[in-house]
């Protein structure tokens, strides 16, 4: 297989192909470096007939806890989206709907902090597979702006869209599968177990009659307006970039970095890289 910087790529049981975001050092950080490679790891086994099922996991002790706050995002970008107002969070969509249109499923096993960036990614996949003590979030509604890619609604109802879109909150994987931004939550030491279990369930499908399957399911969230209210949900992401909110927090983080501007920004609610143990 090619040899890859910020991603690993094997066959752990028969025709699924798993690929490991392996920025552990950073938090499996969303860079456009690791995206690039991610797209173009997830397209060759959609045209690998040895593949049926692809599985997205993160190495160390998280799934991913977002963007790379430390990059230019609109450098080097994996694919190429219009330029102008807006042109990374209909960057970001774009890439979710390249996943959602691939013909063959794509798994995601969620572990420790799945935040901001990393929620949208791992929405993006057919399947979410988390632990129970994972914490899924978007906490950057606190300083930033809302998610580019605007699946809460349409996962988990207004009423719970709202509470974590009001309070950049993380909830834990078992809430996660529980209001239906996962399918279902395991204990962490058996997670990796039962996601391969699942994913040679899928696989016993032929991907012929499997990508009409996953289709089925797509065309009836759009018919429903899902890919629409996604992309308008981009537009509002841009407009927020403009607020005097979001231009103050960007200015902190060039001027204390990424660490110090998080720490302020989640000081008050006690979370994040905050939040106190039983141990403190």
């Amino acid at each position: 297989m090619t040899e890859h910087q910020y991603i690993i790529v094997d066959d752990p049981v028969e025709n699924v192909r798993r690929i490991t975001l392996n920025r552990p050092q950073k938090r499996n950080a969303l860079s456009n470096a690791l995206r690039g490679e991610l797209f173009a790891a997830l397209e060759a086994a959609d045209r690998d007939d040895r593949v049926s099922v692809m599985l997205l996991r993160g190495a160390g002790p998280c799934f991913s806890a977002g963007y790379d706050l430390g990059s230019n995002n609109s450098e080097d970008q994996p694919f190429y989206t219009a330029g102008g107002l807006g042109n990374w969070p209909r960057h970001v969509v774009e890439g979710c709907f390249r996943i959602w249109d691939l013909a063959k499923p794509v798994i995601a096993q969620v572990h420790g902090h799945c935040l901001a960036g990393g929620s949208e990614l791992a929405a993006a996949c057919d399947l979410v597979y988390v632990a129970d003590d994972a914490l899924i979030g978007y906490p950057a509604v606190r300083s930033i702006s809302p998610p580019d890619n605007q699946f809460h609604p349409w996962l988990m109802g207004m009423r719970r869209a709202m509470e974590l879109m009001l309070t950049g909150d993380s909830m834990s994987g078992s809430e996660a599968a529980t209001c239906g931004f996962a399918n279902r939550s395991f204990p962490s030491d058996i997670l990796e177990a039962r996601v391969l279990d699942m994913a040679a369930r899928v696989a016993k499908i032929p991907s012929d009659l499997q990508q009409i399957n996953k289709r089925a399911v797509h065309r009836q969230m759009e018919a429903m307006g899902m890919r629409q209210g996604i992309r308008a949900g981009a537009e509002l992401q841009a407009l927020a970039m403009s607020t005097e909110t979001t231009r103050n927090f960007v200015a902190q983080l060039r001027g204390q970095g990424v660490t110090a501007a998080l720490t302020n920004r989640d000081s008050s609610f006690g979370d994040g890289r905050t939040a106190r143990t039983s141990s403190d």
